[in-house]
C-alpha cells in the first residue's frame, strides 16, 4: 500500500468510526483496491470509490438504490454524513465528497456470502434478486439513469492488460476481444437498453441485511444502470460454460430466474442466444484481469487462470 494509500485508508478509518461511534482502533479494511476502500466501524461501513468516478452518475445510482421500488432488493445506503476535514460537503443526499479526490458513501453492515460453504453458495437467491430488479420500471426511478457498465468494465480490464508487457496469453485474451461485437467493447450503445441491470453481479455483491441472518440483498451500485439484463447472468454462465460453476449450481440459479419471471433470457428452451455474447464478453474480462494479476505478481497462470485463457483461445478461432 502506498502512502498515499494508508493516510486515505486511515482517514475513511476516521470516519467512519466518527459516524458509528464505535473507536477509530477498532475499524476494519474489508477492502482496499484502486476502484474501492472499504472500512467496517461496527454496523457502518464506509467506502471511497474510485478517483475516476462519475459523481453526477454515482448520485443518480445511490437515489435509485435508496428508492422504494428496489426495498427489498438493493441494500439501501446512509445518508450521508456530517462533512468535516478532510471531507468536503456534496449537495448530493448520500454521498459525502471528496476524500482525497474520491466520493465517499456509507452504508449498513451486512453480512456477505460464506466463502468456506461453496455448497451454501445463494444462488437461487441470486437469480430472484436479479429478476425482481430486471422487473422494475426505469421510468418511475430517478433519472437521467445512467448506462449499465458491465462493458465498461471489460473494456477497462483489457486495456489493463494491453498496457502491461506483452505475453502469448495476453495476445489469446486479445484476439478473444476482438471477435466480439462493438457494444460488448463498449464501443457502441447496447443493442438493448431497456432494463435497470446491476452491472457486476457475482456472489461477493451479496449480503444479509439486517446482521445475522437476515434475508439476501444486492450491494455496489456503481455500475447500476439502464442495459441488457442478460449481462447480469452472464458470468455464472461464464463460470459453467467453462467448468468453473458446477452444472447443477448454474441449473438452479437459471430455473430460479426463470420462475421468477425473469426477462433476460426466453421462460423456457435455449437461454443461450440471449447469454452467449454477454458470457463471451465476462471471459475475456476474467482472463485479462488473470493475466494482469499473474505479471503483478511475477508468477505463471494457475490452473483457473489457464482455463480462462484456454476459453479465449476458443473464442478467438470460432469461424
Amino acid at each position: 500500500m502506498t502512502v498515499v494509500g494508508e493516510e486515505l485508508t486511515a482517514e475513511l478509518a476516521a470516519l467512519a468510526a466518527g459516524v458509528s461511534g464505535v473507536p477509530e482502533a477498532e475499524a476494519e479494511v474489508l477492502a482496499d483496491r484502486p476502484d474501492g476502500t472499504v472500512v467496517r466501524s461496527g454496523a457502518l461501513v464506509a467506502k471511497a470509490h474510485a478517483p475516476d468516478t462519475d459523481r453526477e452518475a454515482l448520485a443518480v445510482r445511490l437515489a435509485v438504490a435508496a428508492h422504494p421500488l428496489l426495498r427489498g432488493i438493493l441494500l439501501a445506503p446512509l445518508p450521508a454524513p456530517a462533512a468535516p476535514a478532510p471531507l468536503t460537503p456534496s449537495p448530493a443526499p448520500f454521498t459525502a465528497s471528496l476524500l482525497r479526490g474520491r466520493p465517499v458513501t456509507t452504508w449498513p453492515l451486512g453480512e456477505p456470502v460464506d466463502r468456506q460453504e461453496p455448497d451454501g453458495a445463494p444462488w437461487e437467491d441470486a437469480a430472484v434478486l436479479l429478476a425482481r430488479l430486471h422487473a422494475v420500471p426505469p421510468h418511475a426511478l430517478p433519472s437521467p439513469l445512467p448506462p449499465m457498465r458491465g462493458p465498461a468494465k471489460a473494456a477497462r480490464a483489457v486495456a489493463r492488460m494491453a498496457a502491461g508487457a506483452p505475453s502469448p496469453a495476453a495476445g489469446t485474451v486479445l484476439r478473444a476481444w476482438a471477435r466480439l461485437p462493438d457494444w460488448a467493447r463498449d464501443e457502441a450503445p447496447q443493442p438493448r437498453a431497456d432494463t435497470l441491470c446491476h452491472g457486476d453481479l457475482h456472489l461477493g455483491q451479496l449480503v444479509r441485511h439486517p446482521v445475522p441472518g437476515g434475508p439476501w440483498r444486492l450491494i455496489d451500485v456503481d455500475d447500476l444502470g439502464i442495459g441488457d439484463p442478460a449481462w447480469d447472468l452472464a458470468r455464472p454462465a461464464m463460470w459453467f460454460a467453462t467448468g468453473l460453476l458446477d452444472p447443477d449450481a448454474w441449473t438452479r440459479f437459471l430455473g430460479a430466474y426463470r420462475a421468477a419471471g425473469g426477462r433476460a433470457v426466453p421462460a423456457d428452451g435455449d437461454p443461450w442466444p440471449s447469454l452467449d455474447v454477454p458470457a463471451r464478453a465476462l471471459t475475456v474480462q476474467s482472463a485479462a484481469l488473470a493475466v494482469v494479476r499473474a505479471a503483478r505478481e511475477d508468477r505463471p497462470l494457475d490452473e483457473v487462470e489457464q482455463d480462462l485463457t484456454a476459453a479465449c483461445a476458443r473464442i478467438a478461432d470460432v469461424s
